[in-house]
């Protein structure tokens, strides 16, 4: 009787997951015992999951994509761990370049959530005080309007420019 057909949709993940990691470590040019090394197994076990014959944990999951430089993520995501989330298309844009190395798109992915990150925290912020624009904490709004009189400038304009007496 003729396994294959049964064993080849449990065993091709793990396999691919080995390739994977064994792309990504000669890509980053590091022997399969430095990279053990780094992760803190021992180098027969690295080369069984490179070769698809075992199929590591989480936690041993993180500690090589920690020695690849790489995102704990996308490893545990490939490993099917973990699920991909809807992610932006830029972010699946850059998870697709066939031409980024992983370390490239997960330092890419890193900036672009850290900019997302900073921007949604920056619309959520309340505004004080009732300055509906926003601009009763910005230093140049004060500098360009020290009265604080931002919603009047045609106004303040004309007042400044009459001649006291």
């Amino acid at each position: 009787m003729d396994l294959n057909p049964v064993l080849n949709p449990v065993l091709n993940p793990v396999r691919d997951l080995g390739e994977f990691i064994r792309d990504q470590r000669t890509a980053a040019q590091i022997s399969i015992r430095g990279l053990a090394a780094k992760a803190g197994v021992s180098n027969p076990y690295l080369s069984q999951v490179e070769r698809g014959l075992r199929r590591p944990s989480a936690d041993i999951l993180a500690q090589i994509a920690h020695g690849l430089s790489i995102s704990v993520e996308s490893l545990l995501a490939k490993a099917g761990i973990l699920e991909n989330a809807e992610s932006p298309a830029v972010v699946s844009a850059i998870r697709g370049d066939a031409v980024l190395t992983e370390r490239q798109k997960s330092a890419l992915i890193d900036i672009y959530a850290a900019f997302r990150k900073e921007a949604e925290s920056a619309v959520a912020l309340p505004t004080s005080s009732g300055d509906p624009a926003g601009n009763a904490d910005d230093p140049i709004a004060k500098a360009e309007d020290p009265a604080g009189n931002a919603e009047e400038p045609a106004r303040n304009a004309e007042v400044a420019s009459k001649p006291t007496h």
